[in-house]
């Protein structure tokens, strides 16, 4: 079994084919990380070994068919007023609908299960210790944009107006995945607000130059509550969406006690070579270069190349400014995002913190989220002078 899991974790180059891709999928399993921590080891080994193809009808067939049959044994707990396996049930299908609609939603049957997620999601938040909230707030968009934004809302219990961190994901982990990172603020007496990476979920844009503009209403929605401690929020991207972090923190120091780059590019992730290069790295699944198409809102490969150079924050001019206070971590390893735009934004304008973990893209270790939540919840807690 760990034999097979190297071989083909070394899979590097090119799309990994359907036995390939099920042994990637079950040392994820194994290990209980992303995309498969959500899925038992018992339910994950009987799923995965059933998958016909890759593709977006077979794939969703297998997943949608789990969330499907989960849902009803939740629907039936929460009729049955039995909140606790109500919980864990939708929970569970929310689990199975997010691997149905894995990377992105980009067929039929994956969209259905995007909406399914969500659903089950927020149902099962309803019952927890510090609730899911679902809130939406209007949005200036332009001609083909959304016209509101959702996202979701956690209080700690016991504290008075608590500092509050705002978080997002990359290209496929989006505001229903942000549960541990979540409960983990929670715990240290921070508000959280989960939301959409731009051009994911329920965003209302895509990862255009310029898609910073969806998430500055909700911060100034945190700074107007007045059972939160929102003036200055602490922000959190995590793989693609550390690019926004850091885009944010110098363009809006103002606004935000501290940002984490967890995982996130600068400058030499959207450069042609780099593009070309880390198509399909050993790291991710399947799809890599379509689900990045989709929230850039592009559909060629030269639209890809192209929309992705536009977002180089040294062309844009931003790293010689002034920023919020930043922690940047990552992997050593990471095939993903290239380590050399860590190596960048540390040589640029504001001094930084770094912390550098061992392995791939993000450094998942047991250290890595404890160092991220320590750090952002102090600056969020001692906002006058954190540096």
């Amino acid at each position: 079994m760990s034999e097979n899991v190297e071989n083909a974790g070394a899979v590097q180059g090119r799309p990994k084919t359907l036995a390939e891709a099920k042994q990637w999928m079950l040392g994820k399993l194994a290990a209980k990380v992303h995309p498969m921590n959500l899925v038992s080891k018992e339910d994950g080994e009987r799923l995965i070994d059933s998958l016909q193809g890759l593709d977006g009808a077979s794939w969703a067939a297998v997943w949608g068919k789990a969330g499907d049959e989960t849902r009803a044994l939740a629907d039936r707990a929460r009729d049955s007023a039995n909140d606790a396996e109500a919980a864990a049930l939708y929970m569970k299908a929310s689990g199975f609908y997010f691997m149905g609609r894995f990377p992105c939603p980009n067929h039929p049957d994956k969209e259905r299960c995007a909406r399914a997620e969500r659903e089950t999601y927020v149902l099962a938040g309803s019952y927890w210790d510090n609730p899911v909230q679902r809130v939406t707030i209007p949005f200036e968009g332009r001609s083909g944009e959304g016209k509101e934004i959702v996202f979701l809302i956690r209080r700690p219990k016991g504290v008075e107006r608590p500092p509050v961190v705002v978080m997002w994901g990359g290209v496929d982990a989006w505001k229903e995945q942000m549960t541990a990172a979540c409960n983990a603020f929670l715990a240290a007496g921070v508000a959280t607000i989960a939301m959409d990476n731009a051009g994911t979920g329920e965003s209302p844009v895509k990862g255009v130059q310029d898609a910073e503009r969806q998430f500055l209403p909700v911060f100034e929605w945190a700074s107007r509550q007045s059972d939160l401690d929102g003036a200055k929020v602490g922000i959190l991207g995590r793989s693609f969406g550390g690019y926004w972090a850091t885009k944010l923190a110098h363009l809006q120091p103002e606004r935000i006690a501290a940002a984490v780059n967890w995982g996130g590019g600068a400058h030499y992730m959207f450069q042609p070579e780099w593009v070309e290069s880390s198509r399909y790295p050993d790291s991710y699944l399947m799809e890599l270069v379509e689900t990045r198409q989709r929230m850039l809102g592009v559909t060629t490969d030269q639209e890809y190349i192209d929309g992705f150079k536009r977002l180089s924050l040294v062309d844009q001019g931003l790293l010689d400014q002034p920023s919020a206070p930043m922690l940047l971590v990552n992997g050593k390893e990471d095939k993903q995002c290239p380590i050399a735009d860590l190596h960048l934004l540390i040589e640029r304008g504001t001094p930084k913190a770094v912390r550098l973990f061992p392995g791939g893209h993000m450094g998942n270790t047991p250290q890595t989220l404890p160092t991220i939540v320590q750090w952002l919840s102090t600056h969020v807690k001692n906002q006058v002078g954190a540096a």
